[in-house]
């Protein structure tokens, strides 16, 4: 698979847990997450993989988000730094992930979201 079309499967992944739909269903946020999975929420909360599953299961509905500036590197043989920025109505915040992708599919290994004001989001 080339660099171009690994970026496009993480940002298919990465968009897919932005959605209600799989964010409320833990087999699907179960098959995105790796076993080593660790949050750093916009809060500065540490999330352990089942904490994560456990509170999207009972999230609210939302709506979805779409990321924007949207940047990736490899930085290991299989492991992926993707970074962007989640703009909404009432908060803008800036997002890193970490995708491990030597099993042959992206697993989200960390995660951290990070609020900033509207003026700083660039």
């Amino acid at each position: 698979m080339t660099d171009g079309s690994r970026f496009d499967e993480l940002l298919t992944a990465e968009r897919a847990l932005m959605t209600t739909a799989v964010r409320q269903d833990p087999t699907k946020v179960s098959a995105l997450l790796h076993s080593d999975f660790v949050e750093i929420g916009r809060s500065g909360r540490k999330w352990s993989r089942e904490a994560i599953i456990d509170a999207l299961a009972s999230e609210q509905d939302r709506a979805d988000s779409e990321p924007v500036e949207w940047n990736g590197d490899e930085i290991a043989p299989g492991l992926f730094l993707a970074t962007f920025v989640v703009r909404s109505a009432s908060a803008h915040s800036r997002h890193s992930s970490l995708w491990d992708v030597t099993s042959g599919k992206p697993l989200l290994r960390f995660h951290q979201g990070t609020p900033v004001s509207e003026s700083k989001s660039s």
